[in-house]
């Protein structure tokens, strides 16, 4: 007889390779200019789409470090330094120092940059509603709870390799 253990270890294998695919196919959407175009269309306001996801993010995660924000977006934090320069010229953003290290400049929404972001939600649920609607209502529910903790769990997971522990090339102190 065949241990459970086993069992749980090929479906879990098998499975994997499929929510992988799934995330794949998901993040190759997110990532689309289009994407983000028909998103700034559906809002209605004008805003470069190189600043559009830049923008979103300081609303959601602000006070935000603009090497934080280039990591979030796998951009040059040179490049990221200013598209957050051109949105701050734009009083989309605002600059300013962080209260724990003086060096560290960070971006937060400004009034005129929450009342954009609040339009791009305004879409975004509209252009979500379209792709649940005939959706369950249970899953969906389901699918929220299970992507946040999800999200929450591989945001623990970022800094050490797969199977790395304490002093085998994960964090160790000097």
């Amino acid at each position: 007889m065949a241990s459970t253990k086993n069992v749980q270890t090929t479906h879990i294998s098998e499975k994997l390779r499929e929510l992988h695919g799934a995330l794949i196919e998901i993040v190759s959407v997110m990532n689309r200019p289009q994407r983000d175009e028909q998103m700034v269309r559906e809002a209605g306001i004008s805003l470069d789409r190189a600043l559009f996801p830049l923008l979103v993010t300081i609303e959601r995660l602000g006070p935000i470090g603009v090497v934080e924000l280039a990591d979030r977006a796998g951009r040059d934090y040179t490049t990221v330094s200013r598209q957050v320069a051109k949105l701050e010229s734009l009083n989309l953003v605002e600059r300013r120092g962080n209260a724990a290290d003086r060096r560290v400049r960070e971006a937060v929404i400004s009034a005129k940059g929450k009342a954009m972001t609040d339009r791009i939600d305004v879409a975004r649920e509209r252009m979500g509603r379209a792709i649940f609607e005939s959706w369950e209502e249970h899953d969906f529910n389901e699918l929220v709870r299970l992507m946040r903790k999800f999200a929450e769990d591989i945001s623990g997971d970022i800094g050490t390799g797969v199977g790395e522990t304490e002093g085998e090339g994960g964090p160790q102190a000097d």
